[in-house]
């Protein structure tokens, strides 16, 4: 396993990370769960990525579990705060009041005393960007949270927030979580990494795998228990007569290598300069096992050639 610094930070993340979005909602067997995040560990894995959101704190609650059999040092949790987790109108947002209601339930939810990393999970326009900055840097002045970061932030939003960082004296966002794959990739590209770059940002991805578009899993269509088949907005976001065939093309790159598509997927985004990690999920230990495969994967310039003029 690689290690890469978060962005400018002293701080280090395994380049594959393990996510909770929808894995760990008590969708999987809880046995199933426990050995997936045993794979991970035990592959080096030290980064896990959470949100209050997912499944209303039944994600962080299976995950904080199961993460406390191993060594707190040794890891590095993350959580996220914004979307909604009530009716009430302040349970919501990035207010002073929601973020530090938010943290001390993620807390407890997870089990432990401190976060490494705590992510403004959407930017919200309905706070002044200077009160949830306080609020974030407060928390690191109690110990609380050690980094704080962004998640799908405009980069012009990412600028200012840096800028009043450094006017005032408070701990900058260290690190931005942006959608990122071969079949969603201009607007990182061209948008966010210069910015990011410049700033001393990390990014850690997520939906490298194009919710599974690029495994391969919908060469023959669309299978009934697929995601695609349960979420159609997945469905509309990414499948396409063109990108099957993109993915089967894929397949002859990934044959010549002796690896998955997936590994392929993963490994694309990791040749990216500015990625810090890559948040994977799995619902079986055979795809973490694969997601693992992807770490020491180094791919050459033809083999990166090839896969621009596939996914152009």
């Amino acid at each position: 396993m690689e290690y890469r610094h978060l962005g400018d930070s002293g701080l280090k993340v395994s380049t594959i990370a393990l996510g909770g979005w929808i894995n760990f909602e008590s969708k999987i067997p809880e046995d199933e769960a426990r050995q997936i995040i045993r794979t991970a560990y035990e592959g080096g894995v030290n980064f896990y990525d959470l949100a209050d959101v997912y499944g209303y704190g039944q994600a962080e609650r299976w995950m904080g579990a199961m993460l406390a059999e191993y060594p707190r040092h040794t890891l590095v949790i993350s959580s996220k705060v914004f979307h909604p987790m009530s009716d009430d109108p302040n349970d919501r947002g990035l207010s002073r009041k929601h973020i530090m209601e938010s943290i001390h339930r993620s807390l407890k939810n997870l089990g432990t005393d401190y976060l490494d990393i705590y992510f403004c999970h959407r930017a919200d326009p309905d706070t002044p960007l200077y009160e949830t900055i306080r609020a974030m840097d407060d928390l690191i002045h109690q110990g609380k949270v050690l980094y704080w970061g962004t998640s799908n932030w405009d980069p012009a939003l990412l600028e200012e927030t840096v800028r009043l960082c450094e006017a005032n004296g408070y701990h900058p966002p260290r690190v931005e979580q942006p959608q990122y794959s071969l079949l969603y990739r201009e607007y990182v590209e061209q948008k966010l990494l210069p910015v990011s770059r410049a700033l001393g940002i990390g990014l850690v991805t997520y939906s490298p795998l194009a919710m599974g578009m690029l495994t391969g899993k919908y060469d023959d269509g669309i299978p009934e228990d697929s995601r695609f088949s349960t979420e159609p907005w997945s469905k509309e976001r990414f499948f396409s007569e063109e990108n099957v065939a993109r993915v089967r093309k894929m397949a002859i790159v990934a044959g010549e290598l002796g690896v998955t598509r997936a590994q392929l997927a993963l490994a694309w985004v990791l040749r990216q300069e500015g990625v810090s990690s890559v948040i994977t999920g799995a619902t079986k230990v055979r795809q973490m096992e694969d997601n693992l495969g992807a770490a020491e994967l180094k791919l050459t310039e033809d083999v990166l050639a090839e896969l621009d003029r596939i996914f152009s």
